[in-house]
């Protein structure tokens, strides 16, 4: 992220402004959410584009400022917020996992993806309502679980004008019904435990898989799955960034929703807003070709 391009600007960190605050999105604690927004201030106030990040599993949207301060040298409103139970969302470091167990126990709240995409949509609100804001032109993207709450909140919420998910966009159904499914299991193991004692499974199968994303994102691998919500982007402009060697978002699982997206950008009359990039030799990671690509994507798009 260190690697994100910038611009030179004389006295950056002088003239960096930076703003913390509290969106209410919903009655309840994680209904408050923590939003990091940067820019340079500008002599001549005027409306900037913005570009929304969203942090991986198990880290924060500080973590993010990097990329934060490199798009803001180049003047972009830069916004991060805290996903749910993560950073300052999160009471110990077991909050997400335990929001997890729950979901599954008892149904009543969607943490893994649904309720932060929630909180992108509050967000948007917001960000559409500022008055140092384009509101036409708002980008978002994120890395690995970051990467799906983009992908989510755009085919949702068409204010998300530019898309550039990283390492998130995967063939949930395909996962399953090829037996790929392990790699992202793995990643929030301990849910798929406690699931596997309550189904009464000497170990983590199939069905455990399917009734765990039933019950915790209903429909994530049937009418919400990539094959079905990517396509529905078009035309605005997304760019899909994967590593070919992904265990976690297989290659294979992303040829059907990158064919079906295609067609619908081609129908539209904008092919040249969609493109997908499996960079060679790369796993689950974030590389700074990745970073570079979402950069580029974003000036093509975003930049009068």
């Amino acid at each position: 992220m260190e690697l994100c391009p910038r611009k030179e600007v004389e006295n950056f960190k002088e003239k960096l402004v930076e703003e913390n605050f509290y969106l209410i999105t919903e009655v309840g604690e994680q209904g408050r959410v923590p939003v990091l927004l940067l820019k340079l201030n500008d002599p001549v106030p005027k409306r900037k584009p913005v570009i929304v990040f969203l942090h991986s599993s198990y880290k924060c949207k500080e973590w993010l400022r990097p990329l934060l301060e490199g798009y803001a040298s180049r003047g972009y409103i830069c916004v991060a917020i805290d996903s749910r139970y993560h950073g300052e969302r999160a009471s110990n470091e077991n909050s997400y996992i335990d929001a997890l167990k729950s979901a599954w126990r008892n149904g009543d709240t969607m943490p893994f993806i649904f309720d932060t995409v929630w909180d992108l949509i509050k967000l948007g609100d917001h960000l559409s309502e500022r008055e140092d804001v384009d509101p036409c032109r708002i980008g978002i993207t994120g890395e690995s679980l970051g990467g799906m709450h983009a992908w989510f909140a755009a085919f949702v919420d068409t204010r998300y004008s530019v898309i550039v998910p990283i390492i998130g966009v995967q063939g949930f159904r395909w996962a399953i019904d090829n037996n790929k499914w392990q790699a992202r299991v793995n990643s929030i193991k301990p849910l798929f435990e406690e699931a596997r004692i309550d189904l009464g499974k000497s170990e983590i199968d199939t069905e455990v898989v399917e009734k765990v994303w039933g019950k915790i994102a209903p429909g994530l691998d049937s009418q919400f799955d990539a094959p079905c919500s990517v396509p529905l982007i078009a035309p605005r402009p997304l760019l899909l960034l994967n590593g070919a060697e992904d265990p976690r978002c297989p290659i294979a699982g992303l040829e059907e929703p990158s064919s079906r997206a295609a067609k619908a950008y081609e129908e539209s009359g904008s092919a040249e807003k969609f493109m997908f990039i499996a960079e060679p030799g790369i796993g689950h990671r974030m590389t700074v070709n990745m970073v570079k690509e979402a950069s580029d994507w974003f000036d093509r798009f975003l930049q009068e």
